[in-house]
This record gives C-alpha cells, structure tokens and sequence, in this order.
C-alpha cells in the first residue's frame, strides 16, 4: 500500500480554489484551504503529480516536524532531536528557507541559523563532521515557517519555484509571474476551445499559459530538476509513467493571438514562444490595441495593461476609458477579463463586471474584472444564442 502523507501547496491570494480543484483532479484528498497555500494528503505520486502538472502552485511542501516554540533554545531542540542523517548524507548539502510572523521570533534570518546550527549540530554528534549549506542547488532545501509560535519545518519537493516554467528566456518591463497568469486563464472560464487573445502581451506569458492549456501541456514538461529528484526516495520509473500518461494535443482548430504595440515587446514574445516551442499555435500580431479586432464572434480576451508606472493619472484614465470603447465595439460576444493595480482606473472601462476578484501581483494589490460582452441586451444576446 502506498504510503499518504501530509502537503502543503503554496500560491497567490485569490488563486486558492483554482488550486484546489487542480489537486482533486491529481487525487489529492482531505484538502484544507488556508491563505494563499492549501494543504492535502497524498502519496509521493501526488507529489510529483502536484509539481509537474499544477499550473497555479508555486511549491510543494511535505512537513516533517510541527512543534510549539517561543524560545531560540525550543526552536533549537525540537530541530535538533530530528534525524536528519537519515534524509541526507554529510556528502550532500542542504538550504533553509524561512517565514516568520510571530511575537517571539522577530527575525527570518535568525531563525534560518538557528535551524542551520540544530542540523549541524545533530551530524557532528552523531556522525563527527557537517555536512555544508549551498543556497543555489543544495541537495535538500529546507522550509521553515513560524506563525505566532507555531512551527513547521518541511522539505521543499519543489526546488526552484514552479512557476519558473523554463520558456522565459526574454523579458519586458515587470512581466507577469507564470502561475498567476495561468491563474486568470482558468478563473476567466475559457473553454479552451475558442479564440484567444492578449491584446497588450508584453513578453507573452498569458498567451503561452494559454497554448499550454488549450494543448494539455503539463507546465513543467521543460523543467529538468525537481528537489524531490535528490531525496533517496525518488522513483524514477513512476516519475517517467507520470510524464508518459499526459495525452498532450497535436494541434488547435482556433487562434491564440499574442499583440502589442511595441516592437520591443512582440521580439520578447517570439522568443518566449519559440523556447516553449508553441510558434506553430499562437499568432503574433503587432498593433495598438484600438486596432485589433476579431472575426471569430465569441471568445476570450485577457489583459494586464499597465498600472500607471509610467503614466499620468489623466493619462492611465483616459487610457482605460479608451480600453473600455474598443471591447465594446470590436469585441461583441467575447468574455474580457483585465488584471490592474490602478483602482481609479479600472472604472474608466465603463463596463458592467459579471465578476470581480482580488489578486496579487507581487506585492502589489490588484482587482481582476471580468465582462461579458453581448450583442444588444443579455435577454437578447441568450435568446440569439
């Protein structure tokens, strides 16, 4: 019988039930919603599953020990009584990883040394030498997470964060992390079946999640290491059956379009789709966004325009008023979804939202409205239909 344990899959604020619904289609059981992460029961199959096939986790996370501290010297016991030769060898190397919101512990890199100190400690008692930290490609990395004066220690089954999906080779200005823009994919309810577009693409990133979905391909088929890959227990031969069973499509029978003003921007957006090698499913197109237009009569558009880094207020209002007319004249029957920071601005669309969510870019706070764009009135927009 395989055996289950307990995970933690982090992500951003906003995208946890999207997550939850990626798990449950893995088999993941007894999933528990928490803030920004989510945590289940799975085997080790589910935890490869979870890093290689979840658009919307940014770590994997198997707990090893939960203890109460308020004290350096409880943190620095209850580490230290763990076997940790038993996980990884004096030859191998390992990293801590620290978040700390708690009373008693006021600083994260503190409690990375005192962690690092308790591991060190355990191999020179119990073995006569350390093993050493490598903090870029350690053999174990090591999470750490306080809250008030809980504590849980886990081992990363991640390694790099997952939304470094490997196709990235070009960016523009603050592009738009991976995860989260699969995210507004799955939350805008595309049927991946209808013409896409992304109107301001900036490096591509929304286009490209979009190509990977439409086409069922997994968002770590570039990714080659995995930190679960280093841990004695990794199976190699259920890993390869994991990557065999994905039925990934040939091709698409509509348009993904990829377009942008700026010549700097679809240069970035070739490349990325080159390296994700999706040239031959998404179209690019250079043009102000008053320009495009679509003659498929429904589909999905989704934007993240710009903030307001860089603009005026008058200016970013007049900029989104003007975002507003063209979905309203060149976009009939679409479903549009925009992502932006500039609250003020976001009521310069002019359009009615058929929903309205909170997410984070970065740190920044973001609103992500979504509109339908019938022909005529609803009634008679359902009535034609």
């Amino acid at each position: 019988m395989k055996e289950n344990f307990e995970m933690i899959a982090k992500t951003f604020y906003g995208l946890e039930e999207i997550l939850a619904a990626e798990l449950r289609t893995i088999g993941a059981k007894n999933i528990i919603q928490h803030n920004r992460a989510l945590s289940f029961i799975g085997s080790n199959e589910t935890m490869y599953k979870a890093n290689y096939l979840s658009r919307t986790a940014l770590r994997i996370l198997k707990p090893i020990i939960k203890c109460k501290v308020q004290t350096p010297k409880a943190l620095y016991k209850n580490v230290k009584k763990y076997e940790w030769e038993r996980l990884f060898s004096l030859q191998e190397t390992f990293a801590i990883d620290t978040v700390v919101s708690s009373e008693y512990f006021k600083h994260s890199k503190f409690v990375a040394l005192k962690v690092k100190d308790a591991i060190v400690d355990r191999f020179r008692d119990e073995l006569g030498e350390r093993p050493n930290v490598d903090v870029d490609n350690p053999t174990v990395r090591i999470s750490v997470h306080i809250f008030n004066d809980t504590c849980t220690i886990s081992l990363d089954s991640s390694g790099d964060s997952l939304h470094k999906r490997g196709y990235r080779t070009a960016s523009t200005a603050a592009p738009l992390n991976e995860a989260l823009a699969a995210g507004m994919i799955l939350l805008s309810g595309w049927d991946k079946g209808s013409e896409f577009i992304d109107g301001m693409c900036g490096s591509g990133t929304i286009p490209i999640e979009a190509g990977l979905i439409a086409l069922n391909i997994p968002p770590g088929y570039l990714k080659e290491s995995y930190g679960f890959m280093k841990w004695k227990d990794f199976d190699s031969e259920l890993w390869q059956k994991i990557k065999d069973e994905v039925e990934v499509k040939a091709k698409l029978d509509f348009k993904i379009i990829a377009s942008d003003k700026s010549e700097e921007a679809i240069a970035a957006t070739a490349r990325n789709i080159n390296s994700a090698k999706l040239s031959k499913h998404i179209t690019i197109e250079k043009k102000y966004f008053d320009e495009q237009k679509s003659n498929a009569g429904f589909g999905t558009l989704i934007m993240n325009p710009p903030y307001g880094e860089r603009l005026k207020e008058d200016d970013l209002n007049q900029f989104y008023t003007e975002i507003g007319d063209t979905l309203k004249v060149n976009f009939t029957g679409f479903d549009a979804c925009i992502l932006s920071a500039s609250m003020s601005s976001m009521k310069k669309v002019g359009l009615k939202t058929s929903r309205r969510l909170t997410l984070f870019n970065g740190a920044l706070e973001c609103k992500y409205h979504k509109y339908e764009l019938y022909r005529g009135t609803k009634k008679k927009f359902h009535e034609e239909d």
